[in-house]
């Protein structure tokens, strides 16, 4: 498996998806900015948003794909007759299990969005009215967000990794269409059309993945719902993957209910806009990597190449390091004027975007963590173990619970974003030390050597950027033109200073760039 091509199919996608998510962040602090309303419709978005990522990006996958490869792949089975044939009772027992959740969730959307905020500080009851029906709006799109993971990990395992990657710019697509087309002077009304778009692109998702897998040959059966003996083994693996994969969004919810109980207005939009730059590098480089590197493992170790998958995850960690190093140092330095740039317009204020750059620092410090993540559990999925990431996960959640009640009095709207980081880094720390003590991780000398000299190429780069900073800060507030511009400039003048570091630490030599991207024999 070419790591580098394949990770750039499925990277190149997600970062258009970002791209584009920037583009509707920036809309939204423009026609929203950063209040009530923005909290309502952000607390609402909230759950849907977490279900996604541990269902359609975490659990679901790491549990159904490496049963439905073995299925494919057995030699004494039929191969994909036999993968659909899992897929179609997965679906049987999935159906209606979602349909009763989300309808027992809308029925109880008033306690749940208490739980989510904590009561929101207090606020008048039609306020809080006015969160829940939010809630209800954006509620259908659990349902059909789970069944677009099932279709996309089918063609996951097939390889065809792009089709499902291109699923969230559909999302973006839709929020962006709603916030130009149906954007109110009233804040209020503006977030009710967002949570409506929201439902909205849940059903554009799952028609373009039934769209792609009728393409692709795949058309899956209405089953009368059966527990037989492989889907309660798919139903045991899901329930502590999620609680495995989904520790940071766990985590950001925990953050998020405390901020709106906690503190001021608009504490839970800094934060959220924050955590969405922070999601850049995230999606782009350990979304991507997890993805690829979860079915490349279980076929390799599904063939008894122990080595080749030890292989293959060193260099999985050896491209997070090298991507995430330098974002990490990035978006702690340069955080004001990316923030400024993007957001600092309409409703959107100086003292906000001040705010968001604190908190983006805050998050970002465990931006390495969160990607590790994603290179580290497949580790483990693909050995059908989902019960050790999420004992540590578990412990992770327990110490962001408790560093989110010790900073955020002192810290403020900074407090949740370094709980939530500094207990990211705890579970990858467990992760790793547990992979190492079973014999299966070893970092090799290759990896060994260049990670020291990529944080040194990293801090370089972040020093040369900390003393531009003051020249594209005229720009970031001042025309679309100009603040588009600013980005563009000062990105692409980090990269240079980064590829130009790496170089002179001898991190990577001109060869071995041809030599990443090889095809791994």
């Amino acid at each position: 498996m070419n790591l580098a091509k394949a990770l750039g199919s499925v990277g190149g996608l997600t970062l258009a998806s970002r791209v584009l998510g920037l583009v509707r962040d920036a809309l939204f602090a423009r026609f929203v900015g950063a209040g009530f309303a923005s909290d309502a419709f952000l607390i609402a978005f909230r759950l849907p948003n977490m279900f996604r990522a541990l269902f359609a990006e975490g659990a679901f996958s790491a549990a159904f794909i490496p049963m439905f490869n073995r299925k494919v792949g057995a030699k004494d089975g039929r191969g994909l007759p036999d993968g659909i044939a899992f897929a179609e009772d997965a679906l049987s027992v999935l159906l209606p299990t979602l349909i009763v959740m989300t309808a027992l969730l809308e029925a109880a959307a008033w306690p749940v969005t208490w739980l989510l905020t904590l009561g929101f500080n207090g606020i008048p009851h039609e306020r809080f009215a006015f969160v829940v029906q939010l809630s209800r709006l954006t509620l259908p799109y659990l349902l059909l967000i789970s069944l677009v993971s099932l279709l996309g990990g089918i063609l996951n395992s097939l390889h065809k990794f792009w089709v499902n990657a291109a699923a969230p710019i559909l999302l973006n697509a839709t929020l962006i269409g709603a916030l130009l087309l149906f954007h109110a002077d009233v804040p209020l009304l503006t977030a009710r059309n967002q949570a409506i778009a929201v439902t909205v692109s849940g059903a554009l998702q799952l028609l373009w993945l039934i769209y792609a897998c009728r393409t692709s040959g795949i058309r899956l059966r209405l089953k009368r719902p059966q527990l037989n003996p492989d889907v309660r083994k798919l139903m045991s693996l899901i329930w502590p993957a999620a609680a495995g994969a989904g520790a940071v969004q766990i985590n950001l919810v925990v953050s998020t209910a405390l901020a709106a109980a906690l503190l001021p207005a608009g504490s839970v939009s800094y934060i959220y806009f924050a955590d969405r730059l922070n999601q850049l590098p995230l999606g782009l480089i350990g979304i991507g990597l997890g993805t690829v590197l979860l079915p490349t493992i279980s076929r390799q170790l599904g063939r008894g190449e122990d080595a080749q998958a030890m292989t293959t995850q060193n260099r999985g960690m050896e491209l997070a390091l090298f991507l995430t190093l330098p974002a990490t140092v990035a978006l702690i330095v340069c955080g004001g004027p990316i923030v400024g740039a993007l957001f600092q317009h309409g409703h959107f204020s100086a003292q906000d975007s001040l705010f968001t750059a604190q908190a983006l620092a805050a998050f970002s410090i465990g931006l390495p963590s969160y990607i590790l993540v994603k290179v580290l559990t497949p580790g483990y999925y693909a050995r059908s173990d989902t019960k050790t990431p999420v004992r540590y996960a578990t412990l992770s959640m327990v110490v962001n619970l408790g560093l989110n009640l010790a900073l955020i009095k002192p810290l403020g709207h900074m407090g949740p974003p370094l709980a939530t980081a500094i207990a990211s880094t705890v579970n990858v720390a467990l992760l790793y030390r547990t992979l190492v003590a079973r014999g299966h991780f070893t970092a090799d000398a290759r990896l060994v050597r260049r990670t020291w000299r990529l944080l040194v190429a990293a801090l370089i780069m972040g020093g040369v950027m900390f003393f531009l900073n003051d020249l594209f800060q005229p720009f970031v507030t001042g025309t679309s033109v100009e603040r588009w511009g600013a980005m563009v400039v000062l990105v692409t003048t980090g990269g240079v200073v980064y590829a130009v570091a790496t170089l002179l630490t001898g991190a990577f030599r001109l060869g071995d760039i041809a030599t990443l991207v090889r095809r791994s024999k």
